[in-house]
């Protein structure tokens, strides 16, 4: 049946968290956790503005960046599928974006590097939602029909997947016409509209979208996909390119620090993710009160990472396995 929704209440997880960051830089210089100047000081950070990246709104909320030597420009991104050629040719500096589209990248040669952990999912921060009187009220009953995502073959489509195959629902194109479940791209603001007027059938979302759409359409939710074999899988980080990591390395060391800095303040205090998330992601004073939060790990290891590479294997997204290793970011001492 479909779940029945509850008021959200703050999920405050200090747990999920992935591990040691590839030592970085220390000692004196002009920022913390640099050992040199920095070589660049003016960044263009592209950021999908769901909660995943509220540590990136929180820094720059408090004037972290800035008391590190670093001006930021943040641009709002639909997916890290729209960002990745604007950033292999230098028009971005780093992005915060899910990952699977910077390790299916990376595995074609792209040589993208995780810098920080953004996000891990928590319950009620990723979730399939239907209209309002949908005649769907169970997983099952998604045979046959239409999901909207933001971009295709990234995490939307992972959790969408995982979902589907963890409640016996054929996801291969090979299942019988009938029983086909398609996925639509369309960015996350236009979802609700898409619902509305029966363009699709269901919608992945992660907050602020979830609650935005609650509100304004009385959209429902049908299935939270933090369950099975995607539960609290790592979804985004903050994410450069390595010839930019080899051209700016105390720069990178920084940005490093004062964003690891702001994930410990994201993962401690919700009303700072609510408050940074209305100022940059546009989610009204409700929303923000009531949005469900993520999980905001502090550090980074290979280990769960390679949970992402082994589902984009198992659902086509990756034609062989791959070592998550080779995209952490090392930055020489």
């Amino acid at each position: 049946m479909m779940r029945a929704r509850i008021w959200r209440s703050p999920l405050v997880a200090m747990g999920a968290v992935a591990g040691l960051l590839v030592a970085g830089c220390s000692g004196g210089g002009s920022g913390s956790g640099s050992s040199g100047p920095l070589e660049k000081t003016k960044l263009v950070v592209a950021a999908v503005p769901a909660t995943d990246s509220a540590g990136l709104y929180i820094a720059q909320e408090r004037g972290m960046f800035a008391a590190a030597g670093l001006q930021v420009q943040i641009k709002p991104a639909n997916s890290s599928a729209d960002v990745i050629n604007a950033q292999e040719h230098g028009l971005i500096d780093i992005s915060s974006g899910a990952y699977p589209s910077y390790i299916a990248a990376d595995a074609k040669g792209a040589n993208f590097r995780v810098l920080v952990s953004g996000s891990t999912m928590g319950p009620a921060t990723q979730e399939i939602m239907v209209a309002p009187n949908s005649p769907i009220n169970t997983v099952a009953q998604l045979k046959g029909k239409t999901i909207a995502i933001n971009a295709p073959n990234n995490i939307g489509t992972v959790l969408v997947d995982s979902l589907l195959n963890d409640n016996a629902v054929n996801w291969r194109p090979t299942a019988p016409a009938a029983e086909q479940v398609h996925l639509v791209a369309m960015p996350f603001p236009k979802m609700a509209r898409a619902l509305q007027d029966g363009q699709v059938d269901a919608a992945w979302m992660p907050e602020p979208f979830i609650t935005e759409d609650e509100e304004q359409i009385g959209a429902q939710p049908l299935a939270d996909t933090d369950q099975g074999a995607a539960e609290s899988l790592p979804i985004a980080g903050y994410v450069v390119t390595q010839s930019w990591l080899d051209k700016y390395p105390h720069t990178a060391a920084v940005f490093r620090s004062v964003m690891e800095k702001a994930q410990a303040i994201a993962a401690q205090n919700q009303s700072e993710v609510q408050r940074a998330m209305a100022r940059y992601a546009g989610v009204g004073p409700l929303s923000s009160n009531i949005l469900a939060t993520t999980s905001f790990p502090t550090t980074t290891t290979a280990a769960p990472l390679q949970r992402v590479v082994s589902l984009m294997v198992q659902f086509d997204l990756l034609t062989q396995t791959y070592n998550v290793a080779n995209v952490i970011a090392k930055i020489p001492k």
